[in-house]
C-alpha cells in the first residue's frame, strides 16, 4: 500500500509493518509518529479515511478510545507540577461532593491507579446519552459508593476513568478539561490535532470509524460484546464498559461535541507522539517545557504491580498510565496508554523514544486495548532506536 509522509532510513523498517497494518484491501487506514532524541524520524499516514474512499490525508483525525486517558492523566499532572494538586490528597479536596458514600479518603493517587473501586457505569447509567452531560456524569459518580473498597486492588475505570480524573483538572484549573488541554498542553507544543470535544470547524477531519455499526462487521462486533456481557467471570469488565449506545455516540456529532474524556478524543498520530517525546524527554522537547524534570521522570514509576480484576491482565499501572506492551526486549520505564481497535501512545526515557499510532480500523481488536498492531510496531521501533 502506498503510504505518504516521511521515514527517516534508520528507521525505515517500520514502513513494511504499517503498510501491511493498513489493511492490504484498502477499507481502512491510519497513521504513525514517532520521535527519536527529540526528533521527528517517522510521520507517515495511508489507506482509507471513510466509506466513500477517501484517502487518509496528513491532518485527518482519528476517535481514539482509551488512549484518551494517557492525555486526560497528563492535565492532571501538569497541575501537580505547579502544586496545584497533591497526588496523596483526598479527591475531595478538590471536589468536596466527591467526599459522599464513604469516599472521604479517597486519594488522587486512586484514581490515577485504577484502585478506587469506582469502575462500576453498567446500572449507573441506562443509557450512552447520559454520557453527554457532563454536571450529570460527575454528579452520579460523586454519589456513588465504591465497589469493591478503595485499595483493594487495581480495577480498570473504562470510561469513570475520564471524569473522576477529568473534574479534578475542571475545579482546580477553572477550565473545562478541552480547554485546558487546548491552552496548557496542544498550543505550546504546537500540536495539530489533540481534542476531547472536537471543535465544529475540525470535525471535518475525522475518519470514519469501521465497522459500521449497522453494518454486518457490527452486527458480529455487538454479538462478541453482548457474549461478554453474559460471562460470569467478566462481570466486572462488562460493569466497567458496555453501555447501550455508546459505539453510536462516539461515531458522530454527539459524540465529537462532548467531553468524554476516557473514550473520545480525536488525535492525529503526530500530536500523540510529540507530547509523549515532551514528556519522556524530561517533561520537555524544542525548549518548550510542559512540567519539570522530577515530575515527568514521577509518569515512569511502577505504582501497581498485580493483575487487573476488570480486564485479566496485569497492566503495570503507572499514574494514569501503563507501561507500554511490545514485542521483543521490554521497555521496563515505558509509560503511556493504549485504546480499543489498535490506537496508542507512549514514551520510554531510557531510548528517548515516543510513538504514536491512530486508526480507524477496530475490526481487529475484542479486547479494551490495543491489538497487535501497536505491539509490533512498537517493538520494532524500540530494536531499531536501540541500534541506532
Amino acid at each position: 500500500m502506498l503510504l505518504d509522509g516521511t521515514v527517516h532510513p534508520d528507521f525505515g523498517g517500520l514502513t513494511p509493518l504499517l503498510s501491511k497494518y493498513l489493511n492490504a484491501d484498502g477499507r481502512f487506514g491510519g497513521s504513525l509518529c514517532v520521535y527519536h532524541r527529540g526528533e521527528k524520524v517517522v510521520d507517515v499516514w495511508g489507506g482509507r479515511r471513510d466509506e466513500q474512499g477517501g484517502r487518509w490525508a496528513e491532518d485527518t483525525l482519528a476517535v481514539s478510545f482509551s488512549t484518551t486517558k494517557g492525555i486526560t492523566a497528563t492535565a492532571l499532572h501538569v497541575l501537580a507540577d505547579r502544586g496545584l494538586v497533591n497526588i496523596d490528597a483526598p479527591v475531595a479536596t478538590y471536589w468536596p461532593e466527591f467526599a459522599a458514600a464513604g469516599k472521604e479518603s479517597v486519594t488522587v493517587r486512586q484514581l490515577l491507579t485504577h484502585t478506587a473501586g469506582l469502575h462500576r457505569l453498567r446500572g449507573v447509567v441506562d443509557d450512552a446519552s447520559e454520557l453527554l452531560d457532563w454536571e450529570h456524569m460527575v454528579s452520579v459518580l460523586a454519589a456513588q459508593a465504591p465497589n469493591p473498597a478503595p485499595g483493594t486492588g487495581p480495577g480498570y475505570h473504562g470510561i469513570t476513568f475520564g471524569w473522576l480524573v477529568g473534574n479534578i483538572v475542571r475545579n482546580v484549573s477553572g477550565m473545562s478539561l478541552s480547554e485546558f488541554i487546548d491552552t496548557e498542553l496542544a498550543q505550546p507544543l504546537g500540536l495539530d490535532g489533540l481534542y476531547i470535544r472536537t471543535p465544529k470547524t475540525e470535525r471535518s477531519r475525522i475518519a470514519t470509524l469501521k465497522p459500521d455499526v449497522n453494518g454486518s462487521e457490527g452486527a458480529k462486533a455487538q454479538q462478541r460484546i453482548d457474549r461478554l456481557g453474559r460471562i460470569k467471570s467478566l462481570e466486572p469488565m462488562a460493569d466497567a464498559l458496555l453501555v447501550d449506545g455508546l459505539m453510536e455516540i462516539l461515531r458522530d456529532d454527539r459524540g465529537y461535541g462532548a467531553e468524554i474524556p476516557a473514550v473520545n478524543g480525536t488525535f492525529t498520530a503526530r500530536s500523540l507522539a510529540r507530547l509523549y517525546a515532551a514528556l519522556g524527554g524530561g517533561g520537555a522537547i524544542d525548549e518548550v517545557r510542559i512540567m519539570s524534570e522530577e515530575s515527568a521522570a514521577r509518569l515512569t514509576e511502577l505504582q501497581v504491580d498485580q493483575r487487573d480484576f476488570v480486564i485479566k491482565i496485569n497492566m503495570k499501572w503507572r499514574l494514569g498510565y501503563h507501561r507500554a506492551f511490545t514485542v521483543g526486549r521490554l521497555a521496563k520505564r515505558s509509560f503511556g496508554h493504549f485504546g480499543f481497535g489498535g490506537s496508542g501512545a507512549w514514551a520510554d526515557p531510557e531510548t528517548d523514544l515516543a510513538i504514536g499510532f491512530v486508526t480507524n480500523d477496530n475490526t481487529r481488536t475484542s479486547t479494551p486495548f490495543a491489538d497487535i498492531r501497536l505491539i509490533r510496531l512498537g517493538g520494532q521501533a524500540l530494536k531499531l532506536a536501540r541500534s541506532r
